[in-house]
């Protein structure tokens, strides 16, 4: 860890961009609090990119039933035709856009987790992402459900990218007030800067601004809390700059935010930056309208961009250290709208992605002659096993603490 010398020496100066204000105060405590934590040995170094598909995926056209009369019969423009869609086993296939997928699922290294939800859905996306982000139906437990598998984490690493999201600001999930989360959305716009420009050690203002933090007694009220920040803040300032110096990507990543995002997020894995969790959004699930064509370009991009994800990590040995989780808010009604289109559903479907998966269909699949709550599938396998699943089977940290209660796990992960 840098000190306050170190810090001076370095010449850089107190803010951030990149990284909101509020999660780096929250978690500027991160390097002196002490977590008492049982993790599994085996599990160290062991990295999570969580991938939010944002809006609510269609799980029926992502991962498609597709000999079932009752799913054509229900959306006679949107159902993918049957010869289209990419087999995987017992009548159910892939998007015919997800061909990068299907290979993986041939290698055994493609979970599909069907059926995924919660009870009492109320269709609302603010209220299911709360609940999601939580790790909670009841919405009773504190900060998100990484954030809290990440505190169990970082009483045995402190590196500044312990978690590390791809965007503007701070996802409920990965919150807590005992990390510090850095969020990029550009790494050149990520660094120190006084007045709009780089930190200059010989420039007036930043050598007073050094000096004042330099005279600051830690002992005194909130001393700790400024020395901590800053040291996390200049860490992962200059980590990030030096992965992005050394890192040549292996693959030619599609050139969407996407597909720049996930070569960010390799940038630091194959860095070594200490990531262990990492997380990306993919938005415009919300497909009431021009379904086909919209959730096929989502299908598109979602499988091109993982596809270079995981090629990019096998090439540079670091594919066995990394887990895929997708995830959506909730899935869509079964029955199309007027509007070419679904409205919002239920249970949907979920992928694990990665060298270390075990391949496979995960959960019951949910029912399409017994619906309920007005045309929407029944959710078969709650989103707590999945959670679990990665927080103890992969990630090594005992779930139970963190998910309220005790919840069988899927398996699809070796442990």
């Amino acid at each position: 860890m840098l000190s306050r010398r170190d810090f001076i020496k370095g010449g850089v100066a107190l803010v951030s961009i990149g990284t909101t204000a509020q999660s780096l105060l929250k978690g500027a405590v991160a390097f002196a609090a002490q977590h008492e934590g049982a993790t599994n040995p085996a599990a160290a170094g062991r990295i999570l990119i969580l991938v939010q598909l944002a809006g609510g995926n269609d799980g029926l056209n992502t991962v498609v039933p597709a000999g079932s009369g009752a799913y054509r019969s229900a959306r006679k423009t949107l159902a993918i035709p049957e010869e289209a869609v990419l087999p995987l086993a017992e009548g159910y296939g892939l998007h015919p856009n997800l061909a990068g997928l299907k290979r993986a699922w041939d290698e055994g290294k493609l979970a599909v987790v069907r059926g995924v939800g919660y009870p009492n859905q109320d269709y609302s996306h603010f209220k299911s992402m709360a609940i999601w982000q939580a790790g909670d139906p009841e919405l009773k437990l504190d900060h998100g459900w990484l954030g809290r598998t990440l505190e169990k984490l970082e009483s045995e690493q402190h590196d500044p990218f312990l978690g590390f999201n791809i965007g503007s600001s701070t996802p409920a999930e990965l919150e807590t007030p005992a990390v510090s989360i850095p969020s990029v959305q550009d790494p050149a716009d990520y660094g120190f800067k006084v007045r709009g420009k780089p930190a200059d050690a010989s420039e007036p203002r930043t050598r007073t601004l050094l000096k004042l933090y330099e005279q600051y007694p830690a002992q005194s009220p909130y001393g700790v809390l400024l020395e901590t920040t800053v040291e996390a803040a200049v860490a992962s300032s200059a980590a990030l700059a030096e992965a992005a110096r050394r890192y040549r990507p292996a693959v030619a990543y599609p050139e969407t935010s996407f597909g720049a995002g996930l070569s960010l997020l390799a940038e630091a894995i194959v860095g070594g930056l200490g990531v262990r969790v990492g997380h990306i959004t993919l938005g415009g699930f919300d497909t009431h309208a021009n379904q086909a064509a919209d959730h096929g370009e989502l299908m598109q991009v979602l499988d091109e961009g993982l596809t270079a994800f995981q090629a990019d990590l096998e090439a540079h040995g670091r594919a066995d250290d990394v887990l895929v989780l997708t995830w959506s808010e909730f899935g869509r009604r079964v029955a199309e709208n007027a509007n070419g289109g679904t409205d919002h559903g239920a249970s949907s479907v979920m992928f694990a992605l990665g060298s270390r998966v075990r391949g496979g269909l995960f959960g019951d699949p949910p029912s399409l002659e017994r619906l309920v709550d007005n045309g929407n599938l029944g959710y078969t396998t709650d989103f707590r096993r999945v959670y679990a699943t990665v927080i103890e089977g992969w990630l090594g940290v005992p779930h139970e603490e963190l998910l309220g209660a005790r919840w069988e796990q899927l398996g699809f992960v070796a442990g």
